[in-house]
């Protein structure tokens, strides 16, 4: 009898292991049926063109911010879903609050129009933060200390600065550079106060500007290159006449280049760029040295004069899944070296270089878009970046 009871406790356990097994695959094979569904409804949606959005919330750290907490998102979208020679157009934006009291909000745009014949890009920045103003030149944003009373000041300031562009023949475009920005000053340190280019400039704060662009490119995916190039030309002249209360010229050539390494995924790309200022350019639009989107680990602004030159190499690695498929995940390694100078007096410049490198991670939110954080490092300084899409 004791063999018996023995025997139909066995036969339970057996069952009763074997309905908890049973649960368990059918629970994973029900993770997987809607993970299969969750994919195959987004495909549906990007092969039809509809609008998508990636929202975000998430803290970061810059160096002239300090730390932050950003909401915002990746939006994209197609201008006519049933037009196959255009790719998906994109906006990235974001709002941000800052350890120092700033307030930072930002949009840009890249979209592709009428079978690709018109591209529209723009970028659109607000800033309202306690900010910090070494002068102009090498010496003085290396030499001036950080501090209350040496550097700093509340700055306010705006860009809105669409650019249209007309393909007149494949990978060449021509297009209108149209430029309004707005930088003003307050509550300065006695040595900002007494700066002759913020005397000069701080109540001339609004700048309007026009100018002409000429591009090649022959980039796979602007926001992503793995191969292709490009070359952009500006001319823009800012004048009173156009509602500005400043006359100057900046002239800009950008020059990159993305080279398939090894397998597909792989990728060496590198960038040269000067921009060159001439006439009576106010501190906010002296070229500078340190965005988010150059010499990242710089603060924004420390190194500023009428003219910069700069170049960057960046190596960027998608890592492969077990089926040797490209992976959601990626790292970029960076280096590079700039100056800044007077253009008009370039004989008497010592043209130091600053060094920069960097490693960062990529994180494919939506096809051929990413999650973008940078970790840079410059001369005795470094920051964290957090933003979407390529540096360059």
């Amino acid at each position: 009898m004791k063999q018996r009871y023995g025997v139909v406790l066995i036969l339970l356990f057996l069952c009763s292991h074997e309905g908890v097994a049973q649960k368990n695959i059918s629970k994973k094979e029900d993770k997987i049926e809607n993970k299969k569904a969750r994919l195959e409804k987004k495909a549906e949606k990007l092969a039809l063109g509809k609008f998508m959005i990636t929202p975000f919330a998430a803290p970061g750290y810059t160096p002239e911010l300090g730390g932050l907490l950003a909401v915002g998102g990746l939006a994209s979208f197609k201008t006519k879903s049933t037009d196959t020679l255009i790719q998906r157009s994109s906006v990235p934006f974001s709002f941000a609050y800052t350890s120092t009291g700033a307030i930072v909000a930002n949009a840009i745009l890249s979209s592709f129009w009428f079978k690709d014949k018109v591209r529209v890009f723009g970028d659109f920045w607000l800033k309202d933060m306690p900010d910090h103003y070494w002068g102009v030149g090498y010496e003085n944003g290396f030499t001036t200390p950080k501090s209350d009373s040496t550097t700093a000041f509340n700055r306010m300031w705006w860009w809105i600065n669409p650019r249209i562009l007309y393909q007149v023949k494949k990978d060449y475009f021509v297009g209108l550079n149209i430029d309004y920005n707005f930088t003003q000053g307050s509550n300065p340190s006695p040595v900002v106060a007494s700066n002759p280019n913020y005397i000069q400039f701080n109540d001339k704060p609004m700048n309007s500007g026009i100018g002409l662009i000429l591009r090649y490119d022959s980039r796979d995916i602007p926001v992503d290159a793995r191969e292709g190039f490009y070359i952009d030309g500006r001319a823009t002249f800012y004048d009173k006449s156009l509602g500005g209360d400043n006359n100057y010229q900046i002239y800009l050539v950008d020059y990159r280049h993305f080279q398939n390494i090894v397998r597909p995924g792989n990728t060496l790309a590198w960038q040269v760029k000067t921009r060159i200022g001439v006439g009576e350019i106010p501190y906010g639009e002296m070229s500078q040295l340190g965005t988010p989107f150059d010499f990242r680990g710089y603060i924004w602004g420390q190194y500023r004069d009428e003219s910069i030159f700069f170049f960057l190499v960046e190596y960027r690695h998608k890592f492969l899944k077990s089926d040797k498929q490209l992976s959601k995940h990626g790292a970029v390694f960076w280096a590079g070296s700039g100056t800044i100078f007077n253009w008009q007096a370039i004989e008497d410049n010592s043209n130091r270089w600053l060094p920069n490198v960097g490693i960062g991670y990529r994180f494919e939110v939506q096809p051929r878009m990413n999650l973008r954080l940078d970790l840079g490092f410059g001369r005795e300084s470094s920051g964290f970046y957090f933003n979407f899409n390529q540096a360059f």
